[in-house]
């Protein structure tokens, strides 16, 4: 028998949010990009985004399995890493992993995906 996949937020192109066998996924998010100019403000945007997703998933940033974290300039990693560390539970980090990549948008300087278990 199949396990059952739940997916929200679902469009042509990606859902939000996909959870399947106890495990939750997200889509890479993004700050609006046009509204916060700097990598911190942009995280902490990001960071509250995937707060939402994670509740409407019934989970919460303690129980990430995972994240990537997309840079546009790897010069503001320290910047992002503030953000990221003031945000997580202590002893709660997932495995995780920075690239530098250019983001979809111009304005776009960070985007983060996280896996989560249920």
């Amino acid at each position: 028998m199949k396990t059952a996949i739940d997916r929200k937020h679902t469009n042509a192109r990606m859902s939000k949010i996909v959870s399947h066998s106890g495990v939750v996924y997200l889509c890479g998010q993004t700050s609006n990009g046009s509204t916060v100019a700097d990598v911190a403000g942009q995280t902490r945007e990001v960071l509250k985004r995937i707060d939402g997703l994670l509740a409407e998933a019934g989970t919460d940033k303690s129980r990430l399995l995972s994240a990537t974290i997309y840079l546009r300039d790897t010069a503001d990693f320290n910047a992002m890493n503030a953000e990221w560390e003031a945000w997580m539970p202590e002893g709660q980090a997932p495995a995780r992993t920075t690239i530098e990549a250019p983001c979809a948008g111009a304005g776009l300087l960070v985007e983060i995906t996280v896996i989560a278990a249920a």
